[in-house]
């Protein structure tokens, strides 16, 4: 490939990317971006468990499904019709005590499906588990001693690029949302949120998980 038609491709990918972002604030300089068709990750505590919701706009299923996440004893992954459009809401739960738990730490580190390394991760990889389920082929969760993380695939119309945005709760950056496009065999797109779980954070998991 040519210096031109290598600059076309690159351009062509980030128009593609340009197309299918906004940005939602959260008031001050803060904003978090929003792909288009999907509504999320919104993340939010219900007691010991951590929400992380999304709608997904342009699928929809007649009946929901609920899915354990496998090593996690008190987590799960819940797909239900979405109540106010037509689309789909994907909800996993994530118990604090999970996150908590040094034994999920030590699982194998892995990368992104398909091989490529988690952007933002200095060796690309997190002790992680990878499952599919119904209308989501490999999906992932990482829990490393200051990262947690999900990998949720969708089909995002793009090829090979990998672009990362910080993610904020309340003002505060707590992580990074990443667009993940499609590797070289034309799989393994999606959205990958990166929560920073170190310092502050894990002081108030660990207050709130002892208090229920």
């Amino acid at each position: 490939m040519n210096a031109i038609s290598l600059l076309k491709k690159r351009s062509l990918v980030f128009l593609s990317l340009l197309g299918l972002l906004t940005f939602t604030s959260c008031g001050g300089d803060s904003s978090n971006v929003k792909l288009e068709g999907i509504d999320g990750p919104h993340i939010s505590l219900l007691e010991d468990n951590m929400m992380i919701s999304m709608v997904i706009e342009n699928m929809e299923i007649q009946g929901g499904l609920r899915y354990n996440i496998p090593k996690y004893p008190n987590s799960y992954i819940e797909i239900s019709p979405d109540l106010q459009s037509n689309g789909t809401l994907m909800s996993i739960s994530v118990s604090l005590d999970d996150l908590l738990d040094a034994d999920l730490q030590g699982l194998d580190p892995q990368s992104l499906p398909g091989g490529r390394a988690l952007p933002g991760v200095i060796n690309g990889k997190i002790p992680a588990v990878a499952f599919s389920i119904e209308n989501f082929h490999n999906m992932s969760v990482y829990l490393g001693p200051e990262i947690f993380g999900v990998f949720v695939p969708a089909d995002l119309g793009i090829d090979g690029a990998i672009a990362s945005f910080k993610y904020y709760i309340s003002d505060t950056r707590a992580g990074t949302v990443s667009l993940v496009g499609n590797d070289a065999d034309g799989e393994n797109a999606g959205i990958l949120l990166l929560l920073d779980i170190k310092g502050k954070w894990k002081k108030r998991m660990k207050k709130i998980a002892k208090k229920y």
